[in-house]
């Protein structure tokens, strides 16, 4: 009696398995054939990503010339080809943070779940939030980003890069000396613990420094460094060389520069 039981048991399981297993499928492939069927991609992004504006928003911006700095024109044009697009918390934290909950259910990179107590503890130093007033006060602001590459070199485009808004440099990219060709205004310089400069004196007087946390510790790094405290390295760099250093020696990877 005891093993029909058990058998009976055993196949209600089974079929409560295939069921869920059935409606689960059912689901997905429903959900693959709308994406098909539809104009955009599975990220959400237009098939046909032609730029083109709804006819309302390019009459809205017909009179502007080309190079202009068109007000909302680089939302607009995105919302248009990728609908999922919002703008769910302001460019930099400020004390209002606790208020953003869908950043908050999400750990770094992707939110600031369990950093409450060292983003208040920085803000509370900082008391800045913003850009300049200067740049505050425009209308429409035209931005560049600048990279770390060399594709840069010898392309003599420093004073057209300088002549944007805002010119956005990453980690540890040179200027000095090399104004020519990648310019020498620095708005905002947006870095991690390991891609920073170490000398403060490499840092442009007039422009922001953006941290890009992307792990907790990232977070703990800048307290440090607003409290004036001793920083602690966030990696452990030396084992990471002589990590990726026997991989090198192995042949699992290649180090062209010969950096490592």
């Amino acid at each position: 009696m005891g093993l029909l039981v058990f058998v009976r048991n055993l196949l209600l399981a089974l079929c409560l398995f295939l069921v869920l297993g059935f409606l689960y499928y059912s689901a997905w492939k429903l959900h693959f054939l709308q994406w098909e069927d539809s104009k955009y991609d599975r990220l959400g992004f237009l098939l046909k990503l032609d730029s083109k504006l709804p006819a309302e928003l390019a009459t809205k911006y017909a009179n502007f010339s080309e190079g202009t700095c068109k007000p909302g024109y680089a939302s607009a044009l995105m919302t248009t080809i990728f609908p999922r697009f919002s703008k769910p918390a302001p460019m930099f934290l400020d004390d209002s943070f606790r208020k953003w909950a869908r950043i908050r259910e999400f750990v770094p990179p992707f939110g600031i779940k369990g950093q409450d107590n060292l983003i208040k503890a920085i803000l509370s130093v900082t008391k800045e939030y913003r850009l300049t007033p200067a740049l505050d006060s425009l209308s429409c602001r035209r931005c560049i980003i600048m990279g770390n590459g060399g594709v840069l070199a010898n392309k003599s485009l420093g004073s057209r890069i300088d002549d944007y808004d805002i010119v956005v440099r990453l980690n540890s990219a040179p200027v000095k000396g090399f104004e020519k060709d990648v310019g020498s205004k620095t708005t905002l310089r947006i870095t991690y613990p390991e891609g920073a400069m170490q000398r403060p004196e490499q840092y442009e007087r007039d422009s922001l420094f953006v941290l890009a946390g992307f792990k907790w510790q990232d977070f703990k790094w800048l307290k440090y460094i607003v409290h004036k405290e001793r920083v602690s390295w966030t990696h452990n760099i030396q084992r990471e060389k002589e990590f990726l250093r026997k991989l090198v020696k192995a042949r699992v990877i290649t180090d062209l520069t010969s950096g490592i």
